[in-house]
């Protein structure tokens, strides 16, 4: 089962060891004033993985058989502000930023839950504009050896990490922005929408209520899908009533490739198992692939 974790910080160390709707409801919050934005870039933000020790060398493999990229050197460090130990690995590939954990320890709660981590430009300004946005705080501000982190959690359920780097990172940018799978409830969607892109200086790409159903899995009815871009990358949120047959709620991280057919042969010859085959909806082919360790993650190419 794969779930997120705080990643970034580990990278310096690793390293160096339909028609688009905008509601008026949102048109206050959809203008990006880039200095106070809090965001850096896309390929300073990571999906964080948790796999087993045993797996953990299949799924960086098939990772970089799949999408591209390389690997850092593997290490064991504490991650967490109380006593953890986990094996840890950045895995760099043209589309997305992976941050790949197996712990040794048990993992301190709430560690784990969280299903990204963005770098901020400021941590106490992240995290005090985050508070102001109506996001709660589950871990306090803390000091890591290359930084400093928090855990937040967004209306909806939405938990994210922040940090920030004492020494300032440099990463090439990505080839494709990989867009945050979130799946709220039609309850919290506007509370969710509406704080997230005020706090992250970002904009409503479309607003869908007309969506169609099977890219959740339901060919037969339709969904509320929201596309928000921001300094953090891209976000789809897919408002539904929870009633999502099995991959769907599970992909935490869509990634964008050239060609999803041969995608899906390289990452069925390097262990990866297709769950939902390709489809086309939205302009977009789409697909469900789950890595070894279990990792489930969607991969969509243009079609126009």
């Amino acid at each position: 089962m794969s779930k997120p974790l705080s990643s970034l910080f580990l990278s310096i160390l690793l390293l160096g060891s339909s028609s688009a709707i905008v509601p008026q409801a949102f048109a206050k919050t959809a203008t990006s004033v880039k200095a106070e934005a809090p965001g850096v870039a896309p390929q300073y933000d990571t999906t964080h993985v948790y796999v087993s020790a045993q797996d953990f060398e299949k799924f960086t493999n098939s990772l970089v058989a799949t999408f591209g990229g390389s690997k850092s050197k593997q290490g064991v460090f504490q991650v967490t502000p109380t006593p953890s130990q986990t094996m840890s690995q950045l895995v760099m590939t043209p589309v997305g930023t992976f941050s790949v954990f197996g712990f040794k320890t048990p993992v301190p709660y709430p560690f784990g839950a969280e299903r990204t981590g963005y770098l901020v430009k400021d941590i106490d300004q992240a995290v005090s504009s985050a508070k102001a946005n109506g996001a709660d705080v589950l871990v306090e501000t803390f000091t890591d050896p290359v930084g400093r982190d928090a855990v937040i959690q967004w209306p909806g359920g939405v938990n994210m990490q922040l940090y920030w780097h004492t020494k300032p990172s440099k990463y090439a940018e990505l080839k494709t922005v990989p867009e945050n799978r979130v799946y709220v409830s039609k309850h919290r969607a506007d509370t969710f929408v509406q704080n997230f892109v005020k706090f992250s200086h970002g904009k409503v790409i479309s607003d869908d209520a007309k969506a169609a159903g099977v890219e959740i899995g339901r060919p037969n009815d339709h969904y509320r899908r929201i596309r928000i871009e921001s300094d953090f990358g891209k976000m789809t949120v897919l408002v539904t009533d929870g009633h999502l047959p099995y991959p769907y709620g599970h992909e935490m991280t869509g990634y964008e490739v050239k060609n999803v057919t041969e995608t899906l042969d390289k990452a069925q010859k390097s262990g990866a198992k297709v769950l939902v085959k390709p489809f086309k909806a939205d302009a977009r082919e789409s697909a469900i692939l789950e890595f070894p360790g279990g990792y489930i993650a969607e991969i969509h190419a243009p079609t126009q």
